[in-house]
C-alpha cells in the first residue's frame, strides 16, 4: 500500500480509503449477484490466518485491535463449476459454522450434496441450516502421532480417511473435499496478507475481510479458470459476461454519496441560500 502511494504520489489514506470503499463495494456484488445457484456437489472448510497477531500473543501484545488473534475464513465451493458460493470470515466456532450454513443455504436453489471435513462444528450447523433437505457426508481424516518441534505449525502426517454419511444418501464416491483444499492453496498463494512467516499479515480485522471480498469477487467474475476456460460465475450460470475491474469500479461509483462542499466553496454556498 505504501509503494502504490508513493508510485501514484497520494497519501497512504487515499489508498486506504480506496480499498474500504472496494471491499464494501465487493461484499455487495457478492452478495447480491450469487444467488439462486444451481449446484450438485458442495465442499466446505475453512483456513487459517491471523490478524495483527497470534492469538496466543493478543495478551502481550502491544495496542492490539478488535478482532484480533486467530481468524479462520470458511468457504463453500461448487465442485462443478468451481464457484465459491458462501464464505464466512470469523473464529473456528459451531456458530461461525451455523453462519457459513445458514448463508450457503440462502443461495441455493435446490437440493446438494455436502462434504466437509470432521470439524465437529459442521454437524449441528447442518443439521439447523438444511434439515433433511440434503445428501450430507463427512471426510474425517486419520493422523499419526504428533511431532512436537520447535517452530512446527504443519499437522502430523495424514494416514488415511474415512467416509461417514450424515443426512440423506450421499453417493460415497463424490464424498471428497480435494476442491476446497485445493481453493484453500489459492488464497494463500493470491493473497499476500496468508503467506505463512511473513509480517504481511493483516493489522485490522476489516482489512482482512475487504481483502478477501476483493478477492472472492476477482475470482468468481474476473479470473479465468484454466480447466474450465471460463470463470466460475459464466460456468455456473450467473452471468454471460466475463467481469473488469470496471464493474468493481462502477459498483463503488454507484454507492458513493454525493460530494460534499469543503472550504470556501461551502461558504459561498452557504451564502447563496
Amino acid at each position: 500500500m505504501r509503494s502504490i502511494s508513493r508510485i501514484t504520489d497520494v497519501s497512504i489514506n487515499t489508498v486506504s480509503k480506496l480499498l474500504v470503499e472496494a471491499g464494501e463495494a465487493a461484499l455487495i456484488l457478492h452478495d447480491d449477484t450469487v444467488r439462486n445457484v444451481k449446484a450438485s456437489r458442495i465442499q466446505c472448510d475453512e483456513i487459517w490466518s491471523f490478524c495483527h497477531a497470534k492469538q496466543k500473543n493478543v495478551a502481550t501484545a502491544k495496542a492490539a485491535p478488535d478482532g484480533a488473534g486467530d481468524v479462520w475464513t470458511w468457504t463453500a465451493i461448487d465442485a462443478d463449476t468451481k464457484l465459491i458460493v458462501s464464505y464466512y470470515v470469523g473464529d473456528r466456532s459451531g456458530e461461525s459454522a451455523m453462519v457459513l450454513m445458514d448463508d450457503l443455504r440462502a443461495r441455493l436453489a435446490n437440493r446438494v450434496q455436502l462434504t466437509t471435513d470432521g470439524h465437529r462444528a459442521y454437524l449441528e450447523a447442518v443439521e439447523g441450516a438444511f434439515g433433511a433437505d440434503v445428501d450430507y457426508a463427512q471426510l474425517v481424516k486419520l493422523y499419526g502421532p504428533t511431532i512436537a518441534a520447535p517452530g512446527r505449525y504443519s499437522p502430523a502426517e495424514c494416514i488415511g480417511a474415512k467416509k461417514v454419511r450424515r443426512e440423506g444418501n450421499p453417493d460415497i464416491a463424490h464424498v471428497s473435499t480435494s476442491y476446497v483444499e485445493r481453493q484453500n492453496l489459492t488464497m494463500r498463494m493470491s493473497m499476500r496478507r496468508f503467506t505463512r512467516l511473513t509480517n504481511a499479515f493483516s493489522k485490522k480485522l476489516d482489512n482482512h475481510i475487504h481483502a478477501l471480498a476483493l478477492y472472492f469477487v476477482f475470482y468468481n467474475f474476473c479470473r479465468i479458470h484454466k480447466t474450465l476456460k471460463v470463470t466460475p460465475a459464466m460456468a455456473a450460470g450467473i452471468t454471460d459476461t466475463l467481469w473488469g475491474f470496471d464493474d468493481i469500479v462502477a459498483k463503488m461509483d454507484a454507492m458513493a454519496p454525493a460530494p460534499k462542499l469543503r472550504g470556501p466553496y461551502k461558504a459561498r454556498s452557504k451564502q447563496s441560500v
